[in-house]
């Protein structure tokens, strides 16, 4: 288990755009299961929606992305480099993830060549599918 501070020792992202708490397990450069603790109090529910708080699809898309550069980054050649998006595909998102929410954040990388790859992304809040897509990712 990784805590946040573990988790900044890996990717650069920082508050208030890191988007995950905790790393529950990893293997570098095969997969990363993390979660997001959703809390009333996150930035972006003060404009997404005002009296109906939904955490945006891009953001659950980018804890997604956090989760996968875990895996990607703690490959020892990758330290202290990024891992950038170079694609989204077939991403769809199948429940709103609200205030309360513990959303499970699960990638496997399933290619690689060099510095670019792919990674299958699930996200679960108790067990259901709220959004699940590819994401092609490029080292940097």
């Amino acid at each position: 288990m990784l805590n946040k501070d573990e988790i900044k020792e890996i990717i650069p992202q920082r508050e208030p755009f890191l988007m995950i708490d905790e790393v529950e397990e990893y293997t570098p450069g095969i997969g990363a299961t993390a979660y997001k603790y959703v809390n009333e109090e996150e930035w972006y529910f003060k404009g997404h929606f005002p009296g109906n708080p939904i955490m945006p699809g891009v953001l659950i898309t980018e804890s997604l992305a956090q989760t996968g550069a875990i895996a990607i980054l703690s490959v020892p050649e990758n330290k202290g480099k990024n891992a950038l998006f170079g694609g989204i595909n077939n991403m769809k998102f199948k429940k709103m993830v609200v205030p309360g929410d513990k959303l499970k954040l699960e990638v496997k990388i399933i290619k690689q060549k060099g510095p670019i790859g792919v990674g299958e992304a699930i996200a679960t809040v108790d067990g259901q599918i709220a959004a699940k897509g590819e994401l092609t990712f490029a080292i940097v």
